[in-house]
């Protein structure tokens, strides 16, 4: 059993910057194989893919809405995942979710394509 744990959300001004990190547990366990991204939602909306990035980093995705402000990273020595997050606006405020699935060299914006998530942690971006 896959646990994902993300942290570094808050409070930022509008053209801030954040960096999200998701923890992947147990400490045995290896990330090597795994799809990794991230999602956001608001309240009333559909869970958003934003990101995602292949097991062995061939492959990345971002939404039109984060091209250019947002990066997507991995590290498979500390089953860590990231996001960090520039020039941040008020439509980026959600709560952002980490997931993971069991699918080397794949990458996806499907909810239905992701088998492990984790918590959320809200990120607000407001003056």
């Amino acid at each position: 059993q896959v646990t994902l744990v993300e942290s570094g959300g808050g409070l930022v001004h509008p053209g801030g910057s954040v960096t999200l990190s998701c923890a992947a547990s147990p400490s045995e366990f290896t990330l090597d194989y795994y799809a990794l991204a991230w999602f956001r939602q608001v309240p009333g909306k559909d869970r958003e893919g934003i990101s995602c990035i292949s097991s062995s980093d061939i492959k990345r995705y971002y939404v039109d809405s984060v091209k250019g402000r947002f990066t997507i990273s991995r590290d498979n020595t500390k089953n860590m995942l990231y996001l960090q997050m520039d020039s941040l606006k008020p439509e980026d405020t959600a709560v952002y979710y980490c997931a993971a699935d069991f699918t080397p060299n794949y990458c996806s914006d499907s909810v239905h394509s992701f088998a492990y998530w984790g918590q959320g942690t809200q990120v607000t971006v407001s003056s």
